[in-house]
C-alpha cells in the first residue's frame, strides 16, 4: 500500500505539472510533447501513461487512451512523457562555444557552452564541472534544424543554423563555416535516430481500428475523448504530428503561408466559420487551395472534418451540413493516407448506420463513392463545380467540334478525357471509325491536346483562368487526332466533314503547302460550301477566313523591302572640333529624320500594296466562285479533299523544329517534322516535298533527350530536334505505334513492319482506343 500511495501521488504531481504548462507556467526544462513508438508495451500502452483524467476501463477490459472533459480539453492535445534530470553520465556528442540570438534585449547574441547528448542540447553558462544549465531543447523525429547559408553570413558576419523544438527555437552562430556544418549534421543525426512519435488522435484511430467490430469498445472511446467529437471552441494543436518549424511551407512563401502546423490550427477556424458564413463557396475554395499547395495538410482537415460531423449537437441544420459539403469537396479533390482513409471508412458508415435516410447518410454515400474514383487533382475546383459539388449534382459540360457545331455532356469531378471522347464517338455516330481521337484544349491562335487520364474538371478550371488572364475564349473541342484510313471515311458522315473542317483549319495555317492557284482554288470552294452559289446579295466573308494572308503579307513585304541605294552624304570637313561636333551631331539629326521617314513611308507603301493584293486575291476567288454554281455542300468538301490529298503528306501533323541534326552532318534550320500513320518526314517549310521520311519500321528508337530535345534513332542516324512540342510530338507518335499494334493484335494485313524498339514509356495516349 505504501508503495501504491507514492505512485498515486507521483502521477498527480505530473498531472498537476501538465495543467501548469498548459495554462502558462513558466518550465524550466522542456518535456518531451508525445510519446515514442518504443516507450510503449508490447500491447500498446505506456508504462506510465499520463493524462488530465484517469485511464478507464473498457467494456473489453482494456485501457483505452482518454483524454481530458475539460472544457479547454483542446488546449492540450499531446500526451507529455514524464521529465528527468540531465544525465551525467550520457554520451555526449558535440560541444562547444556558440553564439545565441537573444530577443528582448539590446544585446542580440550571447556566448554559451553548448552540449549535445543522446536525448537533448542543452547551453550551460560554461564548461567547467557543475556550471548552471540556462536551457535545455528536447530532440523528437519533429524537430528540425536548418543548415548555415551564406545570406546570414553576409547580414551576420556569422554562419548560423537554426534548430526548432516544441516550445524552444535556438538560432545559433558561429565564424567557421565548418564548425557550423559539423553542429548541423550532429543535431541531424539524433534528429533522425529518433522513434517515431503519436498524436492522441492517431492513438485513438488505432483504437478504434482494432475495436471497430466492437461498437460498445467504439461508442465508449468517443464518449470518454472529447478531442474526437465536434467542438465549438479553437484548436491549439494539430490534431496530427507535423516538424516544428517545418520548411515545406518556404516553397509557397509567397502566398503568405506559416509554418504546418500554424496553417493545421488556422485550417480548423476555417472550417468552424463555414457554419455562420453567409457564402461558403470561397472558404472551401481556400481551404482546398491550402491542402493543394501543403500536401501534408490534407490528412489533418479530414481528421478535422470527422471531428466537427460527430456527435453534433444540431446535425441536421444548414450550419452543420457545410462540413458535409466541405467533406465532399475534399473527397473528390484529394484522397487521404491509407490510415486516415480507413478511419474516415468507419465513420461514413457508422454515420449512415446511425443516421439513415437523412441527408448526412446522402453525403456520406457519395462521399464513399467518390473516394472509389478520385485521382489527385492538379487545380483547386472552380466556383461552379464546388456548388455543384454541394447539391451533389453534376457538372453540365459544351464540347465542340469543327464547324458550328457543338454537344452538352453531364460531367462529373471525375469525368477524364478518354470517357467524354467515348460519349462524343457515341453522340456522332462514330464508334466504327478506324480513326482515333482526342479532345483539345483551344482559342483563335492556339491550340493542345488533352492527356487521356487528364480530367475534365481541371481543364475546365484551367480554361476560365486563361480567359481571365487572356481575355480571349477558350474552348473544348472533339477532334481527328490520329487519320489511320481517310478513304473508308463515308462522304456522307460527320466524320468527313471533321476530316475537312481540320484541312482548312491547316490550310489557314499555312500547314499545307500548295500553290497559290491552287490555294484560290480552295478558297472559293470553301465559298461555295458557306454560301452556295454566288450572289451579289450574300455577305462574303472576310480573306482572312478563307485565304492564308500571312503568306500574301509575307509575298508583299519581300517585293517592296529589297535594299534600295540611299543617298550618299558629303564627309565634313577637316576643322576645329567644336566644328566637327556640329557637323557629326547635325549628321546624326539627319540620317535618323531620314531614317524614320523611310520606315513611315515603306509602311505606306506595305498597307498599300497589301490593299491592292488582297483585293485582287480576293477577285480572282469571286471569279472562281462564279463557275462553281451548281456544287452542293458535299461536292464542294470532295473537291476541296481530293485538292488537299496531292500533297504526299496529307492526314499528318506538322510540327516546327528549331534545329535538325543528324549523324552525317549537322546545320540549323527551321523546318517541318510531319508525323503521319505511316512515317516521320522533315519538310522545309512552304515546301511540298520531303526532305526526308522515315517510315516507322525504319525507326529503332525515339523520346525525349533533354528539356527540349526529341530525338528519333533511324538505324545508324540520330536526328535531334529542338522545340516546344516536345509532349504533343512523344503522345502523338505513342499514338500512332499503339494503333499498328492494335491492328497487328487484330490480325489486320498492315502495310507496316515494325523493327523492335523499346515500349515508349513517358506519357500515356491522350486519346481513346478505338
Amino acid at each position: 500500500m505504501p508503495l501504491q500511495g507514492v505512485c498515486w501521488f507521483l502521477c498527480c504531481r505530473q498531472g498537476f505539472s501538465l495543467l501548469g504548462r498548459d495554462y502558462g507556467e513558466k518550465e524550466e526544462e522542456e518535456s518531451f510533447e508525445l510519446r515514442n513508438k518504443e516507450d510503449l508495451t508490447p500491447n500498446g500502452r505506456s508504462p506510465a501513461e499520463v493524462t488530465v483524467s484517469q485511464p478507464t476501463r473498457t467494456a473489453n477490459g482494456t485501457n483505452g487512451h482518454t483524454v481530458s472533459e475539460s472544457s479547454e480539453e483542446m488546449k492540450s492535445l499531446i500526451i507529455e512523457k514524464s521529465k528527468t534530470g540531465l544525465d551525467e553520465e550520457s554520451e555526449l556528442l558535440v560541444k562547444g562555444w556558440l553564439l545565441r540570438e537573444v530577443r528582448g534585449n539590446w544585446i542580440k547574441q550571447r556566448r554559451y557552452w553548448f552540449v549535445l547528448s543522446q536525448d537533448s542540447l542543452d547551453y550551460y553558462t560554461g564548461p567547467e564541472k557543475g556550471a548552471r544549465r540556462l536551457g535545455t531543447l528536447v530532440l523528437t523525429n519533429l524537430c528540425s534544424v536548418i543548415w548555415p547559408d551564406k545570406q546570414t553570413y553576409k547580414e551576420t558576419g556569422h554562419w548560423g543554423i537554426t534548430v526548432y523544438g516544441r516550445k524552444h527555437c535556438y538560432r545559433l552562430y558561429t565564424k567557421h563555416f565548418n564548425e557550423a556544418v559539423h553542429w548541423a549534421c550532429a543535431i541531424q543525426k539524433i534528429i533522425d535516430t529518433k522513434a517515431p512519435v503519436e498524436t492522441p488522435t492517431q492513438l485513438l484511430i488505432r483504437d478504434i481500428e482494432e475495436n471497430k467490430f466492437n461498437p460498445e469498445v467504439v461508442e465508449h472511446i468517443y464518449q470518454h475523448n472529447p478531442i474526437l467529437k465536434y467542438t465549438q471552441g479553437p484548436l491549439y494543436a494539430p490534431l496530427l504530428p507535423f516538424p516544428y518549424g517545418s520548411l515545406e511551407h518556404t516553397y509557397h512563401s509567397g502566398k503568405g503561408y506559416g509554418s504546418v502546423r500554424e496553417e493545421a490550427v488556422k485550417l480548423f477556424n476555417c472550417l468552424q466559420q463555414l457554419e455562420s458564413a453567409r457564402e461558403p463557396v470561397s472558404i472551401i475554395q481556400g481551404v482546398l487551395q491550402t491542402c493543394l499547395d501543403l500536401r501534408p495538410l490534407r490528412d489533418e482537415v479530414y481528421c478535422q472534418l470527422v471531428k466537427q460531423t460527430s456527435y453534433t449537437p444540431a446535425p441536421y441544420t444548414a450550419a452543420h451540413l457545410r462540413y458535409w459539403q466541405l467533406l465532399t469537396c475534399m473527397s473528390c479533390t484529394f484522397l487521404p493516407g491509407p490510415v486516415v482513409l480507413k478511419y474516415l471508412r468507419f465513420h461514413l458508415k457508422r454515420i449512415q448506420s446511425h443516421s439513415p435516410e437523412s441527408e448526412m447518410d446522402n453525403y456520406a454515400s457519395f462521399i464513399s463513392e467518390a473516394l472509389e474514383k478520385t485521382k489527385c487533382r492538379e487545380c483547386v475546383p472552380s466556383w461552379e463545380e464546388i456548388q455543384m459539388l454541394m447539391s451533389r449534382q453534376e457538372m453540365l459540360c459544351t464540347v465542340h467540334y469543327p464547324g458550328p457545331g457543338s454537344c452538352q455532356l453531364y460531367i462529373s469531378s471525375h469525368t477524364t478525357a478518354n470517357e467524354v471522347v467515348r460519349r462524343m464517338q457515341e453522340k456522332l455516330s462514330l464508334q466504327d471509325s478506324k480513326n482515333t481521337f482526342a479532345l483539345y484544349e483551344q482559342n483563335a491562335l492556339w491550340e493542345q491536346p488533352i492527356a487521356g487520364g487528364t480530367l475534365i474538371a481541371d481543364i475546365l478550371t484551367s480554361l476560365s483562368t486563361k480567359e481571365s488572364e487572356t481575355k480571349s475564349q477558350w474552348k473544348l473541342v472533339f477532334k481527328l487526332y490520329c487519320l489511320l484510313d481517310a478513304d473508308s471515311i463515308s462522304v456522307d458522315s460527320i466524320e468527313y466533314l471533321l476530316l475537312f473542317e481540320q484541312c482548312h483549319e491547316m490550310v489557314m495555317r499555312g500547314q499545307l503547302p500548295a500553290c497559290e492557284e491552287d490555294l484560290q482554288a480552295l478558297a472559293s470552294l470553301r465559298l461555295q460550301y458557306l454560301m452556295g452559289d454566288f450572289s451579289t446579295h450574300a455577305p462574303c466573308p472576310l480573306l482572312d477566313e478563307l485565304f492564308p494572308v500571312h503568306m500574301l503579307e509575307a509575298r508583299v513585304f519581300m517585293a517592296i523591302s529589297a535594299p534600295q541605294a540611299l543617298p550618299p552624304f558629303q564627309v565634313a570637313p577637316q576643322g576645329c572640333p567644336a566644328t566637327q561636333r556640329f557637323l557629326s551631331g547635325a549628321l546624326w539629326s539627319h540620317t535618323a529624320t531620314a531614317a524614320h521617314k523611310q520606315k513611315v513611308e515603306l509602311d505606306m507603301r506595305l498597307r498599300t500594296r497589301l490593299k491592292e493584293e488582297a483585293a485582287c486575291v480576293m477577285g480572282s476567288i469571286l471569279e472562281r466562285w462564279k463557275g462553281l454554281a451548281g456544287y452542293n455542300r458535299r461536292d464542294s468538301m470532295a473537291a476541296y479533299l481530293t485538292i488537299a490529298r496531292q500533297w504526299s503528306g496529307f492526314g499528318c501533323t506538322l510540327y516546327e523544329v528549331d534545329f535538325y541534326i543528324s549523324s552525317t552532318g549537322s546545320f540549323s534550320q527551321k523546318l517541318w517534322l510531319g508525323v503521319a500513320a505511316t512515317s516521320v518526314s522533315l519538310y522545309r517549310q512552304g515546301e511540298a516535298e520531303a526532305l526526308e521520311s522515315f517510315p516507322y519500321g525504319q525507326i529503332c528508337s525515339y523520346g525525349v533527350s533533354d528539356s527540349n530535345t526529341f530525338k528519333i534513332t533511324a538505324g545508324d542516324r540520330d536526328l535531334l530536334f529542338e522545340t516546344t512540342k516536345l509532349t504533343e510530338i512523344m503522345q502523338l507518335m505513342n499514338a500512332y505505334f499503339s494503333a499498328i499494334r492494335r491492328q497487328r493484335g487484330k490480325g489486320e494485313d498492315a502495310d507496316i513492319t515494325m523493327a523492335p524498339m523499346p515500349t515508349p514509356t513517358l506519357l500515356e495516349l491522350p486519346s481513346h482506343p478505338v
